[in-house]
């Protein structure tokens, strides 16, 4: 039998946020599926296919205790919602908070998505997430003022780094296997990027 391709779903009817965070509320708790809010649609994506799990923890390892060490700020994994000034309701697979951001947004309330722009994001693409990670998540983000954002590209091994200038993202950096990641945001990280990749088959 051949396999079927990995499937997204996007809702047919418009949500503002408010319904969206109310929606989600009513999901039945058995269901383990990942839902966005992208330009007023309800976008959900399944549980991640290997080497995407991989890759997540292996980045946790490295921006986790490089951001906390230096204080520099709040990093977090992909469990996350953001409320942003697009309208939009993002989950990043992982995305890190300034100081500065952190003490200027609303107090965080527990169980409500964050009302903070992060300052840096970071998406491992999947089949089922690539064409919006590269195409109406940027947009998203650089609206919204994310200083950097970082593509995973598992297939291609490599990551591409945007980094927004006057308001907008430039073309973005393409690192492939043996090149090192430097950081803008974070200032001193540099990751190399065969070592957040799964072994070569």
């Amino acid at each position: 039998m051949a396999a079927l391709p990995e499937l997204a779903f996007r809702s047919t009817r418009s949500l503002e946020q408010s319904e969206f965070t109310g929606w989600l509320r009513r999901r039945p708790s058995w269901d383990c599926n990942r839902y966005e809010l992208l330009n007023g649609r309800v976008v959900m994506t399944p549980p991640a296919g290997y080497p995407h799990g991989l890759i997540e923890g292996k980045l946790a390892s490295i921006l986790g205790p490089f951001i906390r060490d230096r204080r520099l700020g709040v990093y977090f994994g992909s469990s996350q919602g953001f409320e942003l000034p697009s309208a939009d309701t993002l989950a990043p697979d992982h995305s890190f908070v300034s100081t500065d951001r952190w003490q200027a947004m609303p107090p965080p309330q527990e169980g409500d998505f964050l009302k903070v722009v992060p300052d840096l994001v970071v998406e491992i693409l999947s089949p089922s997430t690539a064409s919006h990670d590269r195409g109406e998540k940027r947009a998203i983000y650089e609206r919204s003022g994310v200083r950097e954002y970082w593509l995973v590209d598992p297939r291609a091994r490599e990551i591409v780094v945007f980094t927004l200038r006057a308001g907008r993202f430039d073309a973005g950096q393409v690192y492939a296997e043996g090149a090192v990641v430097p950081s803008a945001v974070l200032s001193g990280l540099e990751i190399e990027v065969r070592s957040i990749l799964p072994d070569p088959s």
